[in-house]
């Protein structure tokens, strides 16, 4: 893992339940839809991380879980500039690096947004595979097909 100028160190997030689909967001007051996604602390490890976000962003306990997979690689996008402005951490970071996981639902679950203080999302849906790249906003679909592409035979496996 290795830090990058300008980029905060995220971990992205692809819930699959037993029918296929994806788990996704809305962004608080805003139309916006994409994965669960959160920063990783200092001195965490990036499985850490993501089983951590799981739970505060969705309710998701690592024990309703399994992985799939994860990225080889790690993914940046830069933020449009008046999102730097306006939400992301003071100017002091122009984009993320982001490890992705892919997690299958062992059980059912409710999707609880209140674990956080202050919670991202207020909405949610289960997805087809490829629908959040029609979802999500521009300056993520790049990560998104590429996270998607590599993904695809893991979960071509999980669901058959």
């Amino acid at each position: 893992m290795t830090r990058e100028s300008g980029y905060r160190l995220n971990v992205g997030l692809i819930v699959v339940n037993h029918k296929g689909k994806l788990l996704l967001c809305k962004r608080k007051d805003s139309e916006n839809w994409q994965f669960p996604q959160g920063g990783i602390d200092l001195g965490e490890k990036p499985e850490q991380a993501a089983l951590r976000e799981l739970y505060e962003e969705v309710g998701i306990d690592r024990s309703d879980v399994q992985e799939i997979t994860s990225s080889e690689g790690w993914y940046k996008y830069d933020l449009p500039e008046a999102s730097i402005q306006k939400y992301f951490f003071k100017n002091k970071f122009k984009g993320q690096k982001q490890k992705w996981f892919m997690f299958k639902l062992l059980n059912d679950v409710s999707i609880d947004f209140t674990n956080d203080a202050n919670p991202e999302f207020d909405d949610y849906k289960w997805a087809s595979y490829w629908h959040p790249l029609h979802a999500i906003v521009d300056f993520k679909k790049d990560v998104y097909r590429s996270v998607l592409k590599e993904f695809c035979m893991p979960y071509m496996e999980i669901i058959s």
